[in-house]
């Protein structure tokens, strides 16, 4: 019986999310390393919504509970600048840093980020929309539609109507968003402090994260190398599993 792959992979998802977002990369890259997606604070039953250095600090808390002393750090839109605020901070503990459709960067934020952060503003817009799209999702014919269009798994849109629904996933969208606002000029100030190797994984149809923000991560980060994606949108995780995959396995493959 051989032994299971001993480099470990954190995976930090965006918002909204879950670790279940990662299920299709994680079984895709398993094979060559050894995959952990955790839901993150806010997102995780029965945790509270923090900032972007206490995302950090909840990330580092599971590569203890992993036994992990340094792992290859992932993190998709929002996760990426959580894992991005990890590899500054903590430079010991990243082997290596993928960021994927980044929300890493001040250039990344759009004027929609900025007035859903207001007070207030994420709720009242967020959850009523949030809660309409767990609504429609959970209809069995809508999510197989939905699937088809996106070219996602329905039983991930099944699993994401349920958060969609929780009063709980609304407040955590909002905290996040304040989260980004208030936490990406003091991230920006310490990118060029990352040493961990860094692949910035773009798409190039990607209307939530502009690639111009992306070019900017990646010449404010020492040596980061850009790739992008020809074609791909904004959901890298759940669109483009493979060409991920291969992007964040392929040191030990």
């Amino acid at each position: 019986m051989s032994n299971p792959p001993a480099e470990l992979v954190l995976l930090l998802h965006g918002q909204p999310g879950g670790a279940r977002d990662w299920d299709r990369v994680s079984a895709l890259i398993a094979d060559r390393v050894r995959p952990l997606a955790i839901d993150r604070p806010g997102w995780r039953r029965g945790s509270r919504p923090t900032d972007l250095a206490g995302n950090a600090a909840d990330a580092l808390r599971a590569l203890d509970q992993a036994g992990a002393r340094r792992a290859t750090v992932v993190g998709h839109s929002l996760g990426a600048a959580v894992a991005a605020w990890l590899a500054a901070q903590h430079p010991e503990r990243v082997d290596r840093l993928v960021l994927a459709a980044p929300a890493a960067n001040c250039d990344s934020l759009v004027p929609v980020d900025r007035w859903m952060a207001l007070p207030l503003a994420g709720e009242l817009v967020g959850a009523p929309a949030m809660g309409a799209a767990g609504l429609a999702l959970s209809v069995p014919g809508a999510r197989r539609a939905v699937a088809a269009l996106l070219a996602v798994d329905e039983r991930y849109l099944a699993t994401m109507a349920s958060m969609l629904l929780r009063p709980a996933a609304w407040r955590a969208f909002a905290a996040d968003q304040r989260a980004l606002v208030r936490g990406l000029p003091a991230l920006e100030a310490r990118l060029r402090h990352i040493a961990a190797p860094t692949t910035i994984v773009a798409g190039s149809a990607d209307r939530i994260v502009p690639l111009s923000s992306a070019r900017a991560l990646a010449r404010s980060i020492p040596g980061a190398e850009l790739v992008v994606l020809p074609g791909a949108g904004h959901l890298l995780v759940q669109r483009d599993p493979e060409r991920l995959a291969d992007i964040i396995a392929r040191r030990s493959g």
